[in-house]
C-alpha cells in the first residue's frame, strides 16, 4: 500500500515537471528529464545522504511512472492544464506523504529528530528545486510565499515528534501527512502568503 501511495505521489510530481517542460518549450527528452527530477529527485537526494541505494533504482515502477506522466502531458497537455486545480490537490497530498515518509526513513536510519525533519523536507521539496534549477527558474523554495515548504516542515516536525513519543507506522505517517496536506490546501484556498522582510517591496 505504501508503495502505491508513493507511486501516486511520483506521478503527480512528474506531471508538474512535464508541464514545466511544456511552458519552457522543451522537447520530449527535456520534458522527461524535468518530470523525472521533480518526481524522484528528493527521494534520491535523501537516500544518498543516508548512504543507501536510492529506492528509485530498485523498482521499475519508479522509472516507468515519470515516463507515463511525460507521455500524457506530451500528447494531452492542454487537457492536463485544464484539470490543474485537481492536480494541485494531489500535489499537496504528495507533499504531505513525501515529507512524512522521508522523515520516517531518516529516523529508521538513526538520524536525530531535527536532522530527520530536515531530510523529510528535502524529500518533499528537493525534486521541485531540481526542476526549477534545470528550467532556469529561481527555486520556489527560496521565495515560499505560497506556503509550500512550510507545510512540509510542519509535517516532518510532527512526524519526528510522534516518533520520539513512541508512535510509529502508518497512524503516525497518516497524521503527519494529513497535517501538511491540510495546511497546504488551506493556504491555497485562502491565498496565505509567508511574510517578506520588513520594508521589502512586494
Amino acid at each position: 500500500m505504501s508503495e502505491i501511495l508513493d507511486l501516486v505521489g511520483i506521478f503527480v510530481f512528474a506531471l508538474s515537471g512535464a508541464l514545466m517542460g511544456v511552458r519552457k518549450r522543451l522537447d520530449g527528452v527535456g520534458m522527461l528529464v524535468l518530470a523525472s527530477m521533480t518526481a524522484l529527485g528528493g527521494g534520491v537526494v535523501r537516500d544518498l545522504i543516508l548512504n543507501v541505494r536510492p529506492i528509485a533504482f530498485q523498482s521499475l515502477g519508479y522509472v516507468l511512472v515519470p515516463v507515463a506522466a511525460t507521455v500524457i502531458v506530451f500528447f494531452w497537455h492542454p487537457h492536463v492544464a485544464r484539470v490543474m486545480p485537481a492536480i494541485l490537490v494531489l500535489d499537496a497530498a504528495g507533499l504531505g506523504l513525501f515529507c512524512a515518509v522521508g522523515t520516517e526513513k531518516a529516523l529508521e536510519y538513526g538520524l536525530n529528530p531535527l536532522h530527520a525533519t530536515l531530510l523529510g523536507v528535502v524529500t518533499a521539496v528537493g525534486g521541485g528545486m531540481l526542476r526549477d534549477v534545470l528550467a532556469g527558474e529561481i527555486p520556489a523554495l527560496l521565495y515560499d510565499r505560497q506556503l509550500y515548504a512550510v507545510p512540509a516542515m510542519l509535517g516532518s516536525g510532527v512526524m519526528a515528534a510522534l516518533s520520539s513519543y513512541g508512535m510509529h507506522g502508518w497512524p503516525a505517517t497518516l497524521a503527519a501527512a494529513l497535517l501538511a496536506f491540510g495546511l497546504r490546501i488551506t493556504a491555497m484556498r485562502f491565498k496565505w502568503r509567508f511574510p517578506m522582510a520588513r520594508g521589502a517591496s512586494q
